[in-house]
């Protein structure tokens, strides 16, 4: 069994803690915040975050990243944007090589960097021995209450992958592998802007049909641009995409969804940013996508749309309108040139 440190108190981390509780790991968790880690020593519990949940003794919790540095495996569960701030106050912990298995979905909008270069970023190399990205359909809630899901873990280094497959594996939370660690992450990170766009149309009141065009052709924008930055096209057929997309995209348990859901009846994302209590990754996501978007020269008017929406003053049902009213195309070229652009490569 592995002595592993969970970077990262919120629902997500805090439930990834549970799973690798259950398969017998001493876990501890850090968070900043001293109130949330006494409640989690304390109560074992976490309500702000997973209410009703109880946590074993055998997860700690613990404000020291000094403490939380001696554990050769880290998983990093951080907010994009206070991604930097954390790695930079754990590398000058470290004193050990450490594996870091990041579960964060973001892009960082100044650099327009993966979670994954930002980890090689701040981690010094002398510290650093493997990074992973675990990633797909997986609302916190309920893995949380140990209901099936199933995730992907990616790597450079297959044996690696296979090492934290087998660390978070069990009869309820199933792990495959994959050698794709850029489609995973953008997957992951991508698929949180179709889901504001599919809250934003159920709160503006289209239906079934509108939200199935919508996670449809939002995956092929999320693979168009996933290819191009070297991603396999196939991996956004798999958890990390579609599967990540769909879950995102339908469930109120999705915070991005929810914020979307208020935008379309008519509230300002300041004031829906505010009720949420929780980081809305999708609106950060929704500048970088846009920023790569044209530095790629790659065409994603589902993200040109939500941008102007959130940042430009456009109203939610205009920008639909608007998508709606965009030159026609041909559905079966678009996606195979996906394909064939992989292929000649």
């Amino acid at each position: 069994m592995a002595n592993i440190t969970v970077l990262g108190a919120g629902s997500w981390g805090t439930a990834l803690a549970l799973v690798l509780s259950d398969n017998g790991h001493e876990v501890t968790i850090w968070g900043r915040r001293e109130e949330q880690i006494w409640e989690i020593n304390e109560n074992r519990s976490n309500e702000r975050y997973l209410p009703n949940v109880s946590i074993p003794a055998s997860i700690k919790a613990t404000t020291s990243l000094a403490e939380a540095a001696k554990n050769d495996v880290v998983v990093f569960v951080v907010p994009t944007k206070a991604a930097r701030e954390v790695l930079r106050e754990l590398n000058a912990k470290l004193n050990r090589k450490i594996s870091v298995v990041h579960a964060s979905k973001g892009i960082e909008t100044d650099s327009l960097k993966r979670i994954s270069q930002i980890i090689e970023d701040e981690i010094d190399d002398r510290w650093l021995e493997n990074i992973s990205v675990l990633s797909g359909p997986s609302h916190a809630e309920e893995v949380s209450m140990r209901q099936p899901t199933t995730v992907t873990v990616a790597a450079d280094d297959q044996a690696h992958a296979a090492y934290i497959q087998d660390l978070f594996i069990n009869n309820r939370f199933r792990v495959y592998t994959n050698p794709d660690v850029i489609g995973v992450e953008l997957g992951g990170a991508l698929k949180n802007i179709i889901a504001l766009g599919a809250g934003m149309s159920d709160g503006i009141g289209f239906g079934d049909n509108a939200k199935a065009a919508l996670i449809t052709r939002g995956l092929a924008e999320i693979a168009r641009l996933g290819t191009k930055m070297g991603a396999n096209p196939l991996t956004f057929a798999g958890l990390a995409g579609m599967g990540d997309l769909i879950v995102t995209c339908t469930s109120a348990h999705s915070r991005n969804w929810r914020a979307g859901n208020l935008l379309g009846k008519g509230n300002q994302l300041d004031d829906v940013l505010d009720s949420m209590g929780m980081v809305v990754e999708g609106v950060r996501t929704a500048k970088a996508a846009y920023r790569l978007a044209q530095r790629e020269s790659v065409e994603m008017p589902i993200t040109i749309c939500l941008h102007e929406v959130l940042f430009e003053n456009q109203h939610p049902k205009q920008a639909v309108e608007a998508l709606m009213n965009r030159m026609r195309t041909d559905e079966v070229d678009d996606l195979s040139s996906l394909l064939t652009d992989r292929l000649q490569k």
